[in-house]
């Protein structure tokens, strides 16, 4: 472990030029440049406010607002944005970096490093848009909003372990690819994003306990929609979930990595 976070302190200068070189390429490359990292998720939020928000949104209480449902949908895609992100970058991150892999001298811990980098400063930009459309909306924010910070690096970690577990099994069983994005796409319509839980018959709300990002949207939610700091409960699991996966994915990773560039 200490290894890994040693070679990464080594190498932390390549990880800020990739990272750099990555936004630059994006830029370059599109007329809009930056602007899709957030254009694609507002969009997909303007599409669910249109047709759901009359639904919906008078089954928001504690939401003083007439946007009170695109306000509460902003919070949760923010959240889910960067961990789908995460995950989906990871998920063929060794295959098609093969040729890099291969080299011996190469620090292949760096991989990860730059696409959870990247992805924070994705984030960010979009975090800046949603706090725009939240102020024209005329939604206030509390001292709460300073829990977003230890909230995105504790969901970084947990995106990042459960990334690295199912990029380094993708290696070696492909089908983990094929049906990562379809299980993820479940799980977008099974955490309460574009609904609230108020809707979930209470019998069957305690199934909410077994999924791990209602824990990390319901903590969004909490410090963004309603002002006020995540439940301590809930924070302590939600970094219990990360650093087990983060452990998990970093020890599976070091043992893992001569087989992996074998099979590549």
């Amino acid at each position: 472990m200490f290894g890994i976070l040693r070679s990464l302190w080594q190498y932390r200068y390549f990880v800020l030029s990739s990272i750099r070189n990555e936004l630059v390429n994006r830029f370059v490359r599109s007329k809009l440049g930056g602007l899709w990292m957030i254009i694609n998720p507002l969009a997909q939020v303007a599409i669910y406010a249109l047709i759901l928000s009359n639904v919906l949104a008078a089954k928001l209480p504690g939401i003083d607002n007439k946007y009170a449902y695109a306000i509460y949908l902003m919070a949760g895609l923010l959240a889910w944005a960067l961990f789908n992100e995460i995950i989906s970058r990871c998920l063929n991150l060794f295959i098609e970096q093969g040729n890099l892999m291969k080299k011996v001298q190469f620090p292949k811990i760096t991989l990860p490093a730059i696409v959870v980098g990247s992805n924070l400063i994705n984030n960010f930009f979009l975090f800046l848009a949603m706090t725009g459309i939240f102020f024209l909306l005329g939604h206030q924010f509390t001292k709460a909003l300073f829990w977003l910070l230890p909230l995105t690096l504790v969901l970084c970690a947990f995106s990042l372990g459960v990334g690295l577990l199912l990029g380094i099994m993708n290696v070696f069983v492909r089908d983990i690819g094929q049906c990562t994005p379809i299980i993820l796409q479940i799980s977008f319509w099974f955490t309460p994003i574009v609904y609230s839980v108020d809707i979930i018959p209470e019998k069957f709300r305690y199934l909410l306990n077994f999924n791990p990002m209602y824990h990390f949207t319901s903590a969004y939610q909490n410090v963004l929609v309603y002002g006020k700091a995540p439940e301590l409960e809930g924070f302590f699991l939600i970094c219990l979930m990360a650093l087990v996966f983060l452990a998990m994915s970093l020890l599976l990773f070091r043992r893992g990595s001569e087989e992996m560039v074998d099979v590549l």
